[in-house]
């Protein structure tokens, strides 16, 4: 493996596994994958967008180390998020003769690992996955810690299971190929661990585009990495602190209509909320939030609510979000950069505030 590569371990009690981050090394996707699954029948899960830029290479790849590939490909966007799409892939997997004892390939961004991540484990009851991430927000965030999941007409992620992968393999030199709305959307995550969990990093954001960003993709996989060996299954309260931003950003994501924004926008514009809230509950020091708004404002993401989107069907969709425990919001603030907590100190007339100040 060339010693430029950089090794994340994620030191799960029962199921550890590695993140390989550098330029290049999907090329050895076969090689690396191996070591962690026997070659077998498997499908790379991909979308339209992705697979034309990065498939044809991962397949021959896999089928040197001994796999038998077959490429599967999904609309690109959020909407494929569902169950439908789902009852799809895995009828296409039967048909092919991928059983038990096949894998899967996830290749693309958080939709594609996290659709591909919930279809891996419900496979004939579950079958290994590695994930192939090819966008900012899933190198440094949902590539890894195994939630899986698609939307419900009623909220995003409300349907899936914890399904840890096997091997992640993050590629830099994919990002080379992004939109710079998709670069940018993939920074909001990156914002939301320095928030929790690194405040110096701030002062790198938002990442050069031009140089070598492995070693900041591998800061932030081993933020999460930390976090999720620490409490894999959202039990211990640790892990939740990862939902930074995201109480309001998946409720204004769901009534904006999945798509419209995108989920970094929305985690954006959540922040500013949160940040808000933990001026006026947590004790964060209002410079400190206007230092992290000036780093979102310069990552190049949104601050506001759009107007059309009424504040009663946001807090609706914020009630039915897996983060109300017992029907009370339980929200993450941070008291000082670099760490956060839980609040139960956030009522409905604090949040039903900050949306209409958001929106104004």
């Amino acid at each position: 493996m060339p010693s430029s590569v950089i090794t994340v371990p994620v030191p799960l009690q029962d199921s550890p596994y590695e993140i390989l981050i550098g330029s290049g090394i999907l090329s050895l996707a076969g090689e690396l994958a191996a070591k962690v699954v026997k070659p077998c029948r498997c499908v790379l899960i991909s979308d339209e967008i992705v697979a034309p830029l990065h498939a044809q290479g991962i397949l021959e790849s896999l089928r040197s180390a001994g796999f038998e590939p077959h490429l599967l490909t999904i609309p690109a966007g959020e909407a494929s998020k569902s169950m439908a799409v789902v009852a799809d892939l895995c009828d296409q997997m039967i048909q092919l003769g991928l059983d038990r004892k096949s894998a899967l390939f996830a290749l693309g961004g958080g939709v594609v690992g996290d659709l591909a991540g919930f279809v891996a484990s419900i496979h004939y009851r579950g079958i290994p996955i590695i994930q192939l991430p090819t966008t900012v927000v899933a190198q440094v965030d949902s590539s890894i810690g195994g939630k899986t999941g698609v939307n419900s007409p009623l909220g995003k992620n409300l349907i899936g299971t914890f399904h840890q992968p096997r091997l992640v393999l993050s590629d830099t030199a994919t990002l080379s190929t992004l939109p710079e709305r998709i670069f940018q959307e993939g920074l909001a995550e990156a914002i939301k661990h320095a928030v929790i969990a690194d405040e110096p990093m701030l002062d790198l954001l938002p990442f050069d585009r031009s140089a070598d960003l492995s070693p900041l993709i591998a800061r932030n996989a081993a933020i999460k990495a930390r976090i999720v060996s620490e409490d894999e299954f959202e039990t211990k309260g640790t892990r939740a602190l990862l939902n930074f931003g995201h109480t309001i950003g998946h409720a204004i994501e769901s009534v904006a209509g999945y798509g419209k924004l995108s989920h970094g926008e929305c985690v954006a514009i959540g922040m500013i909320a949160a940040l808000d809230l933990s001026v006026r509950l947590a004790g964060l020091p209002s410079d400190q939030a206007v230092r992290v708004k000036d780093v979102i404002i310069a990552c190049g993401l949104p601050t506001t609510i759009p107007a059309d989107l009424p504040t009663g069907a946001i807090l609706a969709a914020l009630a039915r979000d897996k983060k109300f425990d017992a029907g009370a919001i339980r929200f993450v603030l941070t008291p000082k950069l670099g760490s956060a907590l839980i609040s139960d100190k956030v009522t409905l007339g604090d949040v039903t505030d900050i949306i209409e100040r958001l929106q104004s």
